[in-house]
């Protein structure tokens, strides 16, 4: 068995847009099941955000961990443990390159969504933006939700269907919950009969993020 923080360690990291050194904002973008960062690096030219270094890593098999988000934490162990590892590395390497978490946005979508949100949660602060893109906080109802520190107003977007096959509409109502009392500015739109993928509403509630 792979040892926490190893699966998906050496995976590649793509880059687009603006040098990080000169970027005014850096942003992760975290990709879904079986796709890929080239996949999630699809949203960047949308945001027409010039100024901002895109940073996409990949998931080892193209997957962060192997069940749903609902499963029973340690059904997706080492996985997970690893996967929020790899956001972890690369906050820690932007603040190395002068970026500091109030420039950082942290974008997903699905399971990267899920694990933005993740990650925000038990990794608290000021960041520019956490941006869920039809994901939720991970673990079974019921859950504990007792993460310690403050978001200090940092703007958390999360987009999703009504109907999504995926992400229960009630688990998003309680990660916007959660995120409000760690001091977040939450904006939740729910949509109506969508599914599971991005609409244009979201993409201009992000663009809006990045380019204020």
């Amino acid at each position: 068995m792979a040892i926490p923080g190893e699966l998906h360690e050496g995976q590649p990291v793509l880059h687009y847009g603006a040098p990080i050194g000169s970027a005014r904002l850096a942003a992760i973008c975290m990709h879904g099941r079986g796709a890929s960062a080239e996949d999630i690096l699809g949203l960047a030219p949308e945001l027409a955000a010039d100024d901002v270094a895109y940073l996409a890593p990949q998931a080892a098999g193209n997957t962060w961990y192997p069940y749903s988000f609902l499963s029973p934490i340690p059904q997706n162990e080492p996985a997970l443990t690893s996967a929020l590892a790899v956001l972890g590395r690369l906050v820690a390497d932007l603040a190395q390159q002068g970026k500091a978490s109030e420039q950082v946005v942290i974008l997903g979508f699905s399971q990267g969504a899920c694990l933005a949100l993740e990650f925000a949660a038990r990794n608290p602060r000021r960041y520019r933006a956490i941006i869920g893109l039809s994901g939720g906080l991970i673990g079974p109802p019921g859950t504990p939700r007792t993460y310690a520190g403050s978001m200090d107003d940092t703007a958390v977007f999360l987009g999703c269907s009504d109907i999504d096959p995926h992400i229960p509409l009630e688990r998003v109502r309680e990660s916007s919950e959660v995120f409000r009392r760690m001091g977040a500015r939450v904006d939740e739109r729910i949509y109506k009969r969508m599914g599971h993928t991005i609409n244009a509403d979201e993409l201009a509630a992000v663009r809006d993020l990045v380019r204020l």
